[in-house]
C-alpha cells in the first residue's frame, strides 16, 4: 500500500497495507513533515500510539481534503490540523490547496501538545486536561480508556486508503 519514488513517500490510493509505525517509542518530542493529499482524500499521523488500544490507537493530527471529504464535513473536529474527533484546529488556520504540500509540526513537552500546519500553531492542548477530558467523552473514542492522557507511544501514518504523500519527516 506504499511507495518510494523521489524521495517522497506515496500511500497508494484504495491498497490497504496498514499504516507506517516507528520501531521507537516517545514521549516528548518535536516532529516535522511535509504532506499533500488527493483530492477527497483523508489520511493522518497518529502519535502516543498503544497496541493496549485497538480502537484507539493514538491521538491523530487530521490531514484531510476539508473540501471534498464527506468525514471532514462533520466538523471542524474531523478537519485538517484537528486532534481527530476530539478537539478543532484555529479556525484562523491557512491549509493549501489539495495537490500543494503543506508543513505540519506536533510538539509535545510534558502534558502540553502543539498541531502547528504551515508555519502556523493551529491547536494547544493540555494532555489528561478537563477539555480533552470533555472532548473524549463527545468522541467516537469515550470507551478507550486512559485516551487523551500522556503516555510513551509510537508515531503512525495512517492508512485511510487515499492517496497521499509524505516527505521530510524529521524528529
Amino acid at each position: 500500500g506504499w511507495k518510494v519514488e523521489d524521495g517522497i513517500l506515496k500511500k497508494l490510493a484504495k491498497v490497504r497495507g496498514g499504516g507506517i509505525v516507528t520501531e521507537e517509542t516517545f514521549d516528548d518530542f518535536d516532529l516535522t513533515w511535509e504532506w499533500r493529499i488527493a483530492p477527497a482524500g483523508n489520511n493522518g499521523l497518529k502519535y502516543l500510539v498503544t497496541e493496549a488500544r485497538p480502537s484507539a490507537p493514538g491521538h491523530e493530527y487530521q490531514l484531510i481534503d476539508d473540501a471534498g471529504h464527506p468525514d471532514s464535513k462533520l466538523g471542524a473536529k474531523r478537519q485538517t490540523a484537528s486532534f481527530y474527533d476530539v478537539l478543532p484546529p484555529s479556525e484562523k488556520k491557512q491549509l493549501k490547496p489539495v495537490g500543494e504540500w503543506n508543513s505540519s509540526r506536533v510538539l509535545i513537552r510534558g502534558n502540553h501538545v502543539e498541531h502547528w500546519l504551515n508555519g502556523a500553531k493551529v491547536l494547544e492542548y493540555e494532555l489528561g486536561s478537563d477539555a480533552v477530558k470533555a472532548g473524549v467523552v463527545a468522541s467516537k473514542f469515550k470507551n478507550s480508556a486512559g485516551f487523551g492522557t500522556k503516555i510513551t507511544g509510537h508515531i503512525m501514518l495512517t492508512d485511510h486508503g487515499d492517496e497521499c504523500w509524505f516527505r521530510n519527516i524529521k524528529i
